[in-house]
């Protein structure tokens, strides 16, 4: 929220206080994926009394039309929203569906907010990605930096698509006083992830390739120098750090949600942790002629740290393990 003079106040305001002990009924786009599974099973382990929530898949309406979007929010009549769907995937995919991640992500990141608007709801909170930033930058990234120049030619798509949320949200605020923000997780990774061989992020993509190379006693072949540098969330982490941005973060400004510098890891590295939680012994290969895409996208979390300096991330290597034995369980299950 920005005092008159622009500057922001971080305060929370007296009627958002208040509205703490009012009924809230939070409507959750795209609530049957990765980080929607894991905010469902964080708000079952964790309920409030006065909240409500409704966790949407593809079936209840599509988004991306604005008369299914309006029936959607007229049935539920939502205070709160958060947005999670999105068309995504891999970098393969980004590279060669570059229209379509554009054009589905705008037309359904409109539908949301406009109807946020026109329903009255009081919060919303959409999920960027760090890949909207730009591509030549200095090191670390953080808020301040989002349209600072083109993103990355790899998912520019899929990046001026999310980057747009922000340019909207503002636009919302200034002119109807919309209390919308956004937040940046960096590479997301859990249980209930897209573990599709042509389409997935690189840790669920490399899960379900090592165990097929498990199965037939083969190395993990993976696609690229493993070079490129990541910092990588567990979706349960997410799931709790998106419920404190819904409930206490009052500023429209996008915050970074993300492990901190000193966290990140290669696409190596990563290889070899899965290869041990999978408890493979075949070994890995690299398979150098297959593009790296983007080396590194380092972001700073400062300003997480200011507002919880004490939040404890899950580690990365047990986080991998509770992933893999969770695909291993839910082989003939999981999205594949």
């Amino acid at each position: 929220m920005a005092d008159d003079d622009g500057a922001v106040n971080n305060t929370v305001p007296p009627a958002a206080k208040r509205a703490c002990t009012e009924k809230i009924k939070v409507l959750v786009t795209g609530g049957t994926g990765l980080v929607g599974r894991a905010l469902e099973s964080h708000v079952i382990s964790d309920p409030q009394p006065n909240e409500e929530w409704i966790f949407l898949s593809s079936k209840d309406g599509d988004l991306r039309d604005m008369a299914q979007a309006r029936r959607v929010f007229e049935l539920h009549r939502p205070t709160h929203v958060a947005h999670l769907a999105a068309m995504v995937g891999g970098l393969f995919k980004n590279m060669k569906y570059k229209l379509d991640f554009l054009r589905e992500n705008l037309l359904m990141n409109d539908c949301v907010l406009e109807c946020c608007r026109e329903f009255g709801v009081s919060r919303c909170v959409s999920c960027l990605s760090t890949c909207i930033f730009p591509d030549k930058t200095t090191y670390p990234i953080d808020e301040t930096m989002i349209h600072n120049g083109p993103p990355h030619d790899s998912n520019f798509g899929y990046a001026y698509a999310k980057r747009l949320i922000d340019i909207q949200n503002r636009a919302y605020h200034e002119q109807y006083g919309c209390m919308f923000t956004s937040v940046i997780p960096t590479n997301i990774f859990g249980p209930h992830d897209n573990f599709n061989l042509q389409d997935s992020h690189v840790i669920p993509g490399l899960i379900h390739k090592c165990y097929i190379a498990k199965q037939k006693d083969e190395p993990l072949t993976v696609l690229g120098t493993g070079s490129p540098l990541r910092q990588f969330i567990y979706s349960k982490d997410l799931a709790r750090l998106s419920l404190w941005v819904l409930r206490e973060y009052h500023e429209i400004d996008p915050i970074i949600l993300s492990v901190g510098e000193e966290d990140e890891v290669s696409i190596r590295e990563v290889a070899l942790m899965i290869n041990k939680a999978m408890g493979m012994k075949q070994g890995i290969q690299f398979d150098g002629s297959k593009s790296d895409g983007q080396l590194k996208k380092t972001a700073s979390n400062s300003k997480l740290r200011k507002y919880l300096p004490d939040f404890k991330f899950t580690p990365i290597q047990q986080a991998i393990d509770e992933t893999v034995q969770w695909f291993c369980e839910n082989y003939d299950t999981a999205r594949k």
